[in-house]
Order: C-alpha cells, then sequence, then structure tokens
C-alpha cells in the first residue's frame, strides 16, 4: 500500500499563506529611466495623492534631497503645518540624540563635529579643552581688541556660536547621565 501524502490547505484555496505561491514573486525594478536595480522604496509623486514612484536607495536619496515638502503653501500654512507635525512628532524627539546618520564619530552629532573643527580642536577634546580654546580664540578676536576688522568680528560669531553648540551637548549629555 502506497502511502499518501496530506495536503495543507484541507480543499479550500485560501487556507494556503498568503504569498506561498511556488512561482518567483515579480521584482519590481527602479522607476528611474535606465535603472536595472530593485524599486523598493516608494516616493510619492505629488503632495497629498497615493500615485507612488517606486525607486531604488540611491535614486530615492536623490528624489528625496530636491522634494520640497512645502511647495505651493504660503508661508502661514507652511508655518502650522510644521508645527502640527512637530506636535505630532514627540516620540521621535526621544531618539534625537542618534544625530539621525550624521557623519559623526558616534558619540557627536554633525553640528558638534563643526564646531569642534572650528574651535581648532580633535573629535575627542573635553569640555575643559573647549572652554580653553573658546576663551583662547574668543580673545584673540574679540571686536574690542580689533575694532574694525569685520573678519574678525564674523569670527568670532561663529566661535560663540561653536562654543553654544558644545555648551548646550554637554549639558543634555550630563541631565542624560544623572
Amino acid at each position: 500500500m502506497a502511502k499518501a501524502s496530506r495536503s495543507n490547505d484541507w480543499g479550500f484555496p485560501r487556507w494556503r499563506a498568503y504569498g506561498a505561491a511556488r512561482n518567483a514573486e515579480p521584482v519590481r525594478p527602479c522607476d528611474r529611466h535606465g535603472c536595472d536595480s530593485p524599486g523598493d522604496k516608494p516616493a510619492p509623486k505629488s503632495p497629498n495623492s497615493r500615485e507612488r514612484w517606486y525607486f531604488c536607495e540611491r535614486h530615492a536619496a536623490e528624489y528625496n534631497r530636491n522634494w520640497n515638502y512645502f511647495e505651493g503653501l504660503s508661508a502661514e500654512d507652511a508655518a502650522a503645518r510644521e508645527s502640527d507635525e512637530q506636535r505630532d512628532a514627540g516620540a521621535f524627539r526621544q531618539a534625537n540624540h542618534y544625530g539621525w546618520g550624521g557623519p559623526g564619530d558616534g558619540s557627536r552629532s554633525r553640528d558638534e563635529m563643526r564646531a569642534l573643527e572650528m574651535l581648532e580642536l580633535e573629535s575627542d577634546a573635553g569640555f575643559e579643552e573647549i572652554k580653553s580654546a573658546y576663551r583662547r580664540l574668543a580673545k584673540a578676536n574679540h571686536p574690542d581688541v580689533k575694532p574694525g576688522d569685520k573678519e574678525a568680528a564674523a569670527r568670532f560669531q561663529m566661535i560663540q556660536a561653536s562654543y553654544d553648540v558644545l555648551r548646550r551637548a554637554e549639558e543634555r549629555r550630563a541631565g542624560l547621565s544623572s
């Protein structure tokens, strides 16, 4: 007597798992002309439209770089939409310390790295080094020391802004650790 094999669908056609077909799934190509990569990143064709382009990762990044979310809105409407979205995005503020893809060293954001560069410091500088570099550069470029020198005044403002960025980051770190 031959051994009978049992079916998993018990005679009902939809009892199989969805996507359990034995045929190969078709891969959607990137919608960018001439690209053969799989198009698995959806992008809107226009605001408030359900239609989507499907790009590969490289072309999705190019598309998003040129996308203007507030195009066609008045300044008041754009500000209202931005405030609504900021109010609804509270959960994302918890992840603010990750820096979202900045080319930092993992412990500092892109802005902090630029500020350290402005203060002529390495990326592993401590806050005491930051303070002393700020004081040294501020004294050298202060408008009272170099009256009438517009370049020195601009450098002084950039040095102050850099120090503020690093000071706020240090305060955030101190607040997180305590």
